[in-house]
């Protein structure tokens, strides 16, 4: 059954573009892990991309970042697993969620996710 907080689906190709994102950013540009710091990124407005998983449990942890994203124009997007994202994200830990504040080296795969979100978040 689906989260209460996932707002689309996203295509699975799409999903690991996100997640080879987070690990390009990872390690040439600049990330934010955690829901946390993922949400202080977001009330910045310095998030570029936030990336949410969509296996949270209780999905109270993350069913505030949709709604604080919309509010600031950050666009978001969902991967599967929260293991997969720590994993990506350099962690050898689940993370919830993973603000991207500079893509580094992946600029490209970020407008690639960007261009196949939902026009209308």
């Amino acid at each position: 059954m689906a989260k209460s907080y996932v707002k689309f689906s996203v295509a699975p190709e799409i999903a690991v573009k996100a997640l080879e994102l987070v690990q390009v950013a990872a390690t040439t540009g600049k990330i934010r892990k955690g829901t946390n710091e993922a949400t202080k990124s977001i009330e910045r407005g310095s998030a570029k991309i936030v990336v949410i998983a969509e296996n949270v449990e209780p999905e109270e942890i993350v069913m505030h970042l949709p709604e604080i994203c919309a509010e600031k124009g950050i666009p978001f997007v969902y991967v599967p697993d929260k293991k997969e994202l720590g994993k990506n994200a350099g962690m050898d830990v689940q993370s919830a969620a993973i603000a991207i504040e500079n893509p580094g080296n992946g600029a490209e795969l970020l407008k690639t996710v960007l261009n196949s979100l939902p026009k209308k978040q």
